[in-house]
């Protein structure tokens, strides 16, 4: 399969999924970068806590499962975000603008899975032309992303208005 229809799938799959099942996409993005903070500062310990209960000591074993310990702490805070708050986008309208956030976690996603991945298939994606595009453009991704979804967030914040409260009256 040629690279760029893997990473268009690495891209679409969360997209798509995101929409359908009506999740609020942008928690999901904040899970994805909760996520990545766990790969920089748990999984050296995560790795070396496997490598001693493992007792094969095979450098490919350790390296292998040194990449999934970290695509599993990638991707757990995603799907356990993902699985709870299905459902939680109502109304077109919202849907609609869940959309923009969406794709934020799709190309962020990528950006984050695809080094992850198996080393031939890495290897495949990291050396084509779209990769290189992908790769310059990623300080646009994060940041665009990331304000689309506070705004999304922002505009999603429940409504404090006076008028309609019912409650004791206070005398003066």
């Amino acid at each position: 399969m040629s690279p760029a229809v893997i990473l268009a799938a690495i891209v679409l799959v969360p997209v798509v999924l995101l929409m359908v099942l009506r999740v609020n996409a942008a928690l999901v993005f904040l899970s994805l970068c909760l996520g990545d903070v766990l790969v920089q500062f748990i999984s050296p310990d995560a790795n070396s806590f496997f490598s001693f209960l493992s007792s094969a000591r095979v450098t490919s074993n350790v390296s292998a499962s040194s990449q999934t310990v970290r695509l599993v702490l990638l991707l757990l805070p995603v799907v356990l975000t993902a699985v709870f708050m299905i459902r939680t986008v109502r109304g077109s309208s919202r849907l609609l603008l869940n959309a923009l956030p969406s794709a934020g976690v799709g190309l962020l996603g990528a950006l984050l899975v695809v080094p992850l991945l198996s080393a031939g298939l890495s290897h495949n994606i990291v050396h084509s032309g779209l990769w290189d595009q992908v790769q310059r453009a990623q300080d646009l991704i994060v940041g665009t992303s990331a304000l689309v979804c506070l705004l999304v967030l922002w505009l999603q914040r429940p409504k404090t208005g006076g008028e309609g409260k019912k409650g004791k009256r206070h005398k003066a």
